[in-house]
């Protein structure tokens, strides 16, 4: 892989060119991968390449201590810190004195939704998308109910698994203090015209914040050109160690105050940051986003090769999804229910008949693994009258190949044809 190099480059930077993607090289560099399974789980965590095992690995068993200037075991930590903000950065087009670090992407939402409600009361509403994971959601609701603001919801079309920007121009208002939308559908994988609810939102004062958990691991995710005021992941969905992080302008960031120990750092982002970080998992961030810049042999930027690489995959990706969209519908009692035009490579799919557990789990005993449930996606998986069992996810990720492909076609064909 090409080794890091930090840039605050244009968001709008795009290759000229699609290359290749090298799916055989890029799975030689996951140990899981060599288990002999097929991974089409990738939506609810990406299996791990190497290099970041051998980054969280590393940076435990060298010198570590809290952060600072003096020791060696200072200052290693403090650099940790300092390579994954500016690894974060690049990847999601922001600035490194932006982006928090945390448990995970729910706990940051959480926080900041309890923050941001200090300065919200009765007669103030929020708006909550009812396509997203529940943890843009109910982080949002709960903290609304705690000061009696008022939740209003945009509504997708099950039909299509469109959410119009039209849905949340009819709810956003002037009393609107914050709008929560994702920037693709962990579920069925829509992804929204993100750029367009932002206008709809700043229109009327209120803060956008993006769930890119999902949509961080199959496109170039931008702060500026989604419009978002906040965007938020999980490493662990691109290949990183399992953490949360979102990023937003530092001087937006200097503007709230959430509860902190006394002692604790009030500098930006250091004050969103409870306790010690987790710096291991930073330098596993770190080496995520060197890895996945370096998927497309090239020069440039760190962020210049992130596009390039996140170009490659959506190409890679799209025409394996083209592949599976194609024989799902020669399948029989196949409702396929991820019908977006914009989205990535997740499928919802449910066989008449066939309970979605008993397919997951006969394909599991194939060595396919395609889980099924409605993935804390409970709104959506309702609307789409799935109930909260949902249906099975055909996830594919960049070091899917087309004998992964052959084997889950073969096992659903053999499942659903079994007397």
């Amino acid at each position: 892989m090409p080794p890091a190099s930090s840039s605050m480059a244009p968001s709008s930077m795009a290759p000229s060119s699609v290359a290749t993607l090298d799916v055989a090289a890029l799975r030689a560099h996951f140990p899981a991968l060599q288990g002999g399974a097929a991974h089409f789980d990738g939506p609810g965590g990406s299996q791990i390449p190497g290099v970041v095992a051998d980054a969280v690995a590393a940076t435990m068993t060298a010198p570590m201590s809290t952060r600072g200037s003096v020791t060696t075991a200072e200052q290693n930590s403090d650099a940790n810190v300092l390579a994954g903000r500016a690894a974060l950065a690049d990847l999601l087009g922001a600035q490194p004195g932006g982006v928090v670090f945390g448990r995970s992407m729910t706990a940051l939402t959480f926080d900041l939704s309890r923050t941001l409600a200090k300065d919200w009361g009765p007669g103030d509403e929020v708006v909550v998308s009812r396509l997203d994971h529940d943890a843009n959601i109910r982080p949002w609701v709960l903290a609304a109910e705690s000061v009696g603001a008022t939740v209003r919801w945009a509504e997708f079309d099950p039909a299509t698994g469109e959410l119009d920007p039209q849905a949340f121009a009819d709810v956003v208002s002037a009393r609107t203090r914050l709008v929560a939308v994702t920037g693709a559908s962990n579920l069925i994988g829509t992804r929204p015209d993100v750029a367009a609810i932002a206008e709809v939102a700043h229109a009327h004062g209120a803060l956008l914040f993006v769930d890119a958990v999902h949509l961080a691991a199959h496109a170039s995710v931008d702060l500026e050109t989604l419009g978002a005021d906040v965007v938020a992941c999980s490493p662990y969905k691109f290949f990183g160690p399992h953490c949360g992080a979102l990023a937003a302008d530092p001087a937006l960031l200097e503007t709230l105050r959430p509860d902190k120990l006394a002692p604790s750092s009030d500098a930006v982002p250091e004050r969103f940051e409870l306790g010690t970080l987790p710096y291991e998992l930073m330098a596993g961030t770190a080496a995520a986003v060197d890895f996945l810049a370096g998927l497309v042999p090239g020069d440039g930027t760190r962020r210049e090769r992130l596009a390039r690489s996140f170009a490659a995959v959506e190409e890679h990706e799209s025409a394996l999804r083209a592949r599976i969209e194609a024989a799902l519908q020669e399948l029989p009692g196949a409702t396929v229910y991820s019908r977006a035009a914009r989205r990535t490579p997740t499928l919802l799919v449910r066989f008449d008949g066939h309970d979605s557990a008993d397919v997951y789990r006969f394909l599991a005993g194939r060595g396919v693994n395609v889980p099924a449930s409605s993935f804390y996606a409970l709104e959506a998986s309702r609307a789409l009258g799935l109930g909260d069992a949902g249906a099975l996810r055909i996830g594919v990720a960049s070091y899917t190949d087309d004998a992964d492909v052959d084997r889950l076609l073969d096992g659903l064909q053999a499942c659903l044809t079994r007397a």
